[in-house]
């Protein structure tokens, strides 16, 4: 019964120390919080970059019909 209950004690104090998993977690609300802002950013910038692609575009036409 003492080699169980040491072996227990062993068991939940190592687990204790395993860290591994708490900086899986904070890794995966860095990347979320990553997320969020590129989809702001591109949410507040999605017409300037839409016109920015359309005269692009347009030159791009233009340069290839001359």
């Amino acid at each position: 019964m003492l080699k169980l209950y040491t072996f227990a004690v062993a068991q939940l104090s190592s687990l204790r120390k395993d860290e591994e998993g708490v900086t899986a977690i904070e890794y995966g609300l860095i990347a979320g919080a990553i997320a969020v802002a590129i989809i702001a950013v591109l949410l507040a910038l999605g017409g300037d970059i839409e016109d920015l692609f359309e005269k692009t575009s347009g030159a791009l036409q233009q340069a290839g019909s001359s």
